[in-house]
């Protein structure tokens, strides 16, 4: 079986190498460099399943990095930080991270994190073309397919992170029932995820830009509960 492989970007070295143990006893294959070009050339060419990405880098810093490799791919992103404020964890959020990481960490928290969003990530597709199509829900110019991750809007397909994919599938599949912050944090991100409710707002946030209301059926926000999947249906 092929290792997943970890990009690890950080300027210190010391860190860098640490991290790297960490993560190849758990036989994970890691990369490190330590500024922003050499980053984005080794996303080009080591091709990573993960990527660690510090915050605080020579020249391009890890927001502008991470914006321009969101711009192309979809790999997970966990950025490191030593910067605790609200402001800044939701500003990577917004820019496409998927999780958080504040320094000084712990070597089993980090390793726990970088597990979670592969398994999140990382979807086993059907064994055979006879099996039943999987789970997917579908509404008047719109499809989201749980078994192939991908969405559907008026016949073109929207790319959708993960998470994101996950977090619609989820509100659609029970049209019109709300759910708290709390339940969305649970349910998709689960109790490995030490993040706060406002990533589900972020999530929610991104979702909204790619797909526009429809005539039956939107995004809705339940002011101080959480959100719903709002349908209601044509009349004949």
């Amino acid at each position: 079986m092929n290792k997943q492989k970890i990009l690890i970007v950080d300027d210190d070295e010391n860190i860098a190498e640490l991290i790297s143990l960490y993560l190849t006893k758990e036989c994970f294959h890691t990369h490190m460099v330590h500024d922003g070009e050499q980053a984005l050339s080794a996303f080009d060419s080591y091709r990573p399943d993960l990527i660690l990405l510090d915050l605080m880098l020579p020249g391009m810093d890890g927001y502008q990095i991470c914006r321009e490799i969101r711009s192309r791919s979809s790999v997970p992103i966990i950025m490191l930080s030593a910067k605790g404020e609200v402001f800044d964890k939701v500003l990577g959020l917004e820019l496409g991270a998927d999780d958080y990481v504040i320094k000084p960490f712990d070597s089993k928290e980090l390793v726990a994190r970088v597990k979670a969003v592969l398994r999140r990530y990382t979807f086993p597709l059907p064994t055979s073309f006879s099996e039943e199509k999987g789970k997917y829900v579908e509404y008047p110019g719109i499809c989201i397919h749980l078994t192939n991750y991908s969405v559907m809007v008026d016949g073109t397909t929207v790319e959708m992170p993960p998470k994101e994919l996950e977090l619609l599938y989820f509100l659609a599949a029970s049209p019109n029932q709300v759910f708290t912050r709390e339940q969305l944090l649970d349910q998709i991100w689960g109790y490995e995820y030490l993040g706060d409710t406002r990533t589900v707002d972020v999530h929610i946030k991104r979702i909204r830009e790619k797909i526009k209301d429809h005539d039956t059926w939107r995004i809705s926000t339940v002011w101080g509960i959480g959100y719903k999947f709002e349908w209601k249906p044509e009349k004949k």
